[in-house]
């Protein structure tokens, strides 16, 4: 499977949202990332379910939704109702990972696991089959336009090690600091998706470089 391509809203023109959907469609895009945030797991506030509900109605490919929130249990069904085709919630936010991970299942979304730079990937050891996705935080969440972690490559190859020996499905998903600079190396480690923001949106043609970084 070639690799995924997940532009990241949280880096497009807030006030011109539809046309941004509009430009994702017509692109090499495969899926819309979108980041939400509550203040209090990352010291930021972005876009919640009304802003969701009203991009699904302008989007043609899946909801990529990765919720940096405390109790993400409480919202679920919120998120599925509003279009998400996958929920992805923080290891660090969830004290019952596979309930929470069952619940999102239930709902029949994909369940996705972020971890953020501090996490060991080995924490997913006994559960890595229950996730279709696992984000790898390649920054510090919260904040776009962050510089790229480096041992995020290692990080990288770990989990892929982990998720072939337990012969796992589960895709490998860096949210952070992506740039045609490092798509390719982090590729070659074992990445099935890259969540790119200001690379994509500050471009001065976002459409090519979605291309460009579907070619890598």
């Amino acid at each position: 499977m070639s690799h995924l391509i997940s532009p990241s809203l949280l880096a497009s023109d807030f006030a011109n949202l539809q046309s941004e959907c509009e430009m994702l469609n017509k692109s090499e895009a495969d899926w819309y990332h979108l980041d939400v945030m509550d203040g209090v797991f990352v010291p930021n506030i972005s876009f919640g379910m009304p802003v969701i509900a009203a991009i699904n109605k302008h989007t043609l490919k899946p909801l990529d939704v990765h919720l940096m929130i405390e109790n993400p249990d409480d919202y679920i069904k919120d998120f599925k109702a509003a279009g998400a085709n996958i929920l992805t919630v923080h290891y660090e936010a969830c004290t019952h990972l596979h309930r929470t991970l069952q619940a999102i299942r239930g709902e029949g979304m994909k369940a996705g696991v972020a971890l953020n730079p501090h996490t060991p990937v080995e924490l997913l050891e006994g559960i890595i089959n229950e996730i279709d996705l696992v984000l790898i935080m390649s920054v510090n969440p919260g904040f776009g336009g962050q510089k790229f972690i480096e041992s995020t490559y290692e990080k990288v190859r770990k989990m892929k090690a982990l998720i072939t020996k337990n012969g796992a499905d589960t895709k490998i998903e860096i949210d952070g600091g992506v740039t045609s600079a490092n798509a390719k190396k982090l590729i070659e480690a074992g990445a099935d998706v890259l969540v790119a923001g200001s690379f994509v949106f500050k471009s001065d043609n976002p459409s090519q470089t979605i291309a460009d970084l579907k070619k890598v």
